[in-house]
């Protein structure tokens, strides 16, 4: 009885653990034009389609684990590519490619079971834009 709790606990220790290694997004910028003067991530727009006139600044990346939901990991990888926008000027990002891709398994022996599970990573990419007119 007393084994079951300490593998209890381990198992919920070790949970908690691994989701907070992979809740959150990274991501990367490569400058190609004239880079402006940081502004807010939240200012950031994205466009599926060119605006009329606009600049290209760079090439930004972001990806995201999913652990719980592939919503919310998609969400944090365009907040993060927001972000990365952001700091190098752009006030858009010309959204390329979004994907998922599937990693190794990932888990853990308990009592001689194997807990785990497939990762999963949401990706998002696009160009670093200052829209002159949309």
């Amino acid at each position: 009885m007393e084994s079951r709790i300490i593998d209890a606990f381990r198992t919920s220790v070790l949970f908690v653990c691994l989701l907070t290694l992979i809740s959150c997004a990274t991501g990367s910028s490569i400058v190609t034009g004239t880079v402006r003067p940081a502004i807010n991530p939240d200012d950031v727009k994205l466009y599926l389609e060119p605006p009329m006139e606009y600049e290209t600044i760079g090439i930004v990346e972001a990806s995201s684990d999913v652990e719980i939901s592939s919503q919310a990991a998609t969400d944090r990888a365009i907040k993060e590519l927001k972000k990365q926008a952001a700091k190098i000027g752009a006030n858009g990002v010309l959204i390329t490619n979004t994907e998922s891709k599937s990693g190794d398994v990932v888990g853990f022996y308990s009592g001689g079971v194997f807990y785990g599970d497939a990762s999963e990573t949401k990706t998002a990419k696009g160009r670093a834009i200052y829209v002159i007119r949309e």
